[in-house]
This record gives C-alpha cells, sequence and structure tokens, in this order.
C-alpha cells in the first residue's frame, strides 16, 4: 500500500513507529488520540503519520530540560483545515503548492486557501481605502524598506474599512483582497491595482525581463502558506485576541522580518553575491573549515531538502538562470554540509537572476505569505478562542525568599 505524500502509516508502519501491537495500535485510535480512516483501495485502514509522531514525542521524555516541548517542528500543536507539511511539499486543502505554482496565480491561491466559493475577493471593483493621513505616511516612507512602509500605511487602514471587522466568511475573505492589494501596492510604492498582482511587481521592478512575470507567479504561490510557522502562528496568536485582519497581518510582518524567518532570504542573497566572482568549491570550502553556516540551507521541517526551492530553481534554470547557482552551488554545499536547498535561497536566486532591487526577498515572501496570514487569522477567528499556552517553570522552588536589603 502505498500511502499519499508521506501523510499516512499502514497499520504495520504506526505500530512499529511506536513499538506497540496492533490491539494497543487500535485502542488509540478509539480513544481519539490517532485518526484513521480507510484507504481508497483496499478494505485496510490507513493512519495519519503527525499523530502517531506525536504521540510518540509524547511517550519519550525529553532530552531537553528547557523549551517548549510542544513546539517541537514534527509535534503539531493545534487543528487546521488549510495546510499541512509533507515531504513533497506544503499541500493547501489537499492541494501541493509545488503542482499549483505551475500555473496558478497567488489569487486563486488566496481563495483556495480562504475557501471561497462563492465571492470574487479579487475582483476588479474591490480595491482598498486610502484615508489622506495614509497617502502621506505611505510618501514619507517611500525611500524606507518595502515591510516596514507596509506596516505603517496598515496601521491606519482598518479604520477607513468599514468592514473591517466583519464576521462573515465570504465578507472576511472580501477585507483579505483588500489587504493584499494595499500591500503588495504599498511595497511597490505604486497605487493599488486590479491587475494581477505577479504582473504589477514585475512591471515595478523587472519590466524588461520576458521571463520575471512567470517566475514571481510561481514564487509567490509557492510561498503562499507553509502551515504554522513563526509569522503565521504570530498572525494566529493576534487573531485569537479578537484583532481585525489588518491587525493581523502587521503581526506577521512583524515576525516575518526576523533573520532566522522572511530575513533569511536576505542573507542568502549575501552569499549569492560572494560567489558571483569566485569559485563555488574552494568558498565552500573555506567556509564549512571555519565552522560557518550557509544562509538558504538546511530547514527544520524538510529533511531531505524543500521541493518549493527545486521547483523555483528549476523554473529558474529553463529561464536561463546561471547554472553556477540553480545546480553548481546546492550540491557543493550538500555534500559538503549535508544540508539541503531551501526557498530562502532560491528566492535569492531569484532576486540576482532578475536583477531585482535589493530587500526584494523579504518583500516578496512578504506579499505571498499575507495570503497565509489571512486564511489562519480567518480560522481562529472563526474558531473564537484565545491562544493561550503555558509555559513549564524552570526556575527556583516556590518559597524562597530573597536576602534582606542591607
Amino acid at each position: 500500500m502505498k500511502n499519499s505524500d508521506g501523510l499516512y502509516l499502514s497499520a504495520r508502519e504506526a505500530a512499529a513507529e511506536l513499538a506497540i501491537s496492533p490491539a494497543t495500535l487500535y485502542a488509540y485510535v478509539s480513544r481519539g488520540l490517532i485518526r484513521s480512516e480507510p484507504t481508497p483501495d483496499s478494505r485496510k485502514n490507513r493512519y495519519r503519520a503527525e499523530d502517531v509522531r506525536a504521540l510518540k514525542e509524547r511517550r519519550v521524555p525529553s532530552p531537553e530540560p528547557r523549551g517548549l516541548r510542544s513546539f517541537d517542528a514534527d509535534l503539531p500543536v493545534m487543528d487546521t483545515e488549510i495546510s499541512t507539511i509533507t515531504e513533497e511539499g506544503a499541500i493547501y486543502r489537499g492541494v501541493n503548492c509545488v503542482d499549483l505554482s505551475e500555473n496558478d496565480t497567488l489569487e486563486h491561491t488566496a481563495t483556495l486557501l480562504w475557501d471561497v466559493a462563492d465571492v470574487d475577493p479579487f475582483a476588479p471593483d474591490n480595491q482598498p481605502a486610502l484615508s489622506e493621513d495614509m497617502r502621506v505616511i505611505a510618501e514619507a516612507a517611500r525611500r524606507a524598506a518595502p515591510i516596514d512602509r507596509a506596516i505603517a500605511v496598515l496601521a491606519l487602514a482598518a479604520s477607513v474599512d468599514p468592514r473591517a471587522f466583519t464576521r462573515a466568511p465570504d465578507g472576511r475573505a472580501m477585507v483579505g483582497a483588500r489587504i493584499v492589494r494595499l500591500l503588495v501596492a504599498t511595497m511597490l510604492n505604486a497605487e493599488a491595482s486590479a491587475e494581477p498582482l505577479h504582473q504589477q511587481v514585475a512591471r515595478a521592478w523587472a519590466a524588461d525581463n520576458k521571463h520575471a512575470p512567470d517566475l514571481i507567479r510561481r514564487a509567490l504561490v509557492l510561498l503562499a502558506d507553509h502551515e504554522l510557522n513563526a509569522s503565521t502562528f504570530t498572525a494566529r496568536c493576534a487573531a485569537s485576541t479578537g484583532l481585525n485582519l489588518y491587525d493581523s497581518v502587521i503581526a506577521g510582518l512583524a515576525a516575518l522580518k526576523g533573520p532566522k524567518h522572511g530575513g533569511a532570504g536576505v542573507l542568502a542573497s549575501q552569499l549569492v553575491k560572494t560567489l558571483v566572482d569566485r569559485d563555488v568549491e574552494p568558498m565552500v570550502r573555506e567556509r564549512v573549515a571555519l565552522g560557518e553556516r550557509f544562509a538558504g540551507f538546511g530547514h527544520g521541517v524538510y529533511k531531505h531538502g524543500d521541493p518549493r526551492a527545486q521547483s523555483l530553481l528549476n523554473a529558474l534554470s529553463r529561464s536561463g538562470a546561471p547554472r553556477k547557482f540553480t545546480k553548481e552551488v546546492p550540491e557543493r554545499i550538500a555534500e559538503a554540509t549535508g544540508e539541503f536547498v531551501n526557498i530562502d535561497y532560491a528566492l535569492a536566486v531569484l532576486v540576482h537572476a532578475l536583477r531585482l532591487p535589493a530587500g526584494s526577498e523579504l518583500a516578496l515572501f512578504a506579499m505571498a505569505r499575507s495570503v497565509g496570514w489571512i486564511a489562519h487569522a480567518s480560522e481562529q477567528l472563526q474558531f473564537g478562542k484565545l491562544i493561550r499556552p503555558r509555559a513549564r517553570y524552570v526556575g527556583p522552588a516556590p518559597g524562597r525568599r530573597t536576602g534582606a536589603a542591607g
């Protein structure tokens, strides 16, 4: 039995993973600890791999005395219908993001992630409103980093959108599209438009490159969501307090800036620039000998390489990007470190190949991921519950007395 996309295990595989008997496995299923469903092509059942591994994690004592075990990369902490991650790539409501990126747009990806069927959020007339204060701020921050400019403008946007606090799912989707259009326009220092988003970006940043629209389209779809990453969790926490979608996206933008998240693309671009005039192998050998890490390589979830990165690099290769960056660098670094290329490096190669403005790695990431933040924030608002994790206290025992003041 072949289980699709690594999402499922057979009964034998699940029992072996947990080192238990089939009878115990069935007991776990009956208690709701492991999800089970019939296989499409046989009378046997299959079992959700993430549930099996989560249960395995809970049964094994943590080797680390500090930190939040419930936030380990392999252990889910909440339910969602939006997306999950497999070795073949992120799954958007049942659709593999790599397959989706072959032909789809960010707008259509948004309607999929937002689960919209009865309205068209990206109808030409669903444009964001701009107040005079928003225009003044956008102009004053014209030379600021795109993500900082977007945060400043979005901070005032909810107050001029009369439907910002709508509770209707379709209404939230309409608000979401206005946010995405406003975000993209602000980052591009342009007016909001009904033109496809990838074409707006290509026209503003790479008007002379015939491959730019399709490559940017592909990158935006691949980056639209990635389950419960740091910025998405931040956006969900913000939404759980009752904030509107505008403010939830601001929370996501702030978290995305970090060098261990979206900011890693900027660091990967520095690596690409370093290699432009240098031979790959000596440079890799030198940095490995010094114990340095390579930005854009390794991933906390993908142990055998990021399928999104490979998809984008393959497309860049077909469009004529230097083989040095699409093939040689990933191969040499993987050989030397055992770490495989991730989407941050692929995004850096895209920026280099299209000669996009400095810092556009993070801006592209934010444009795309805003769609995922809106999906998760909307789902959290629908749940209506506050996210309130607990910390495991590892400080001094209660009852400790402080020294008397001298």
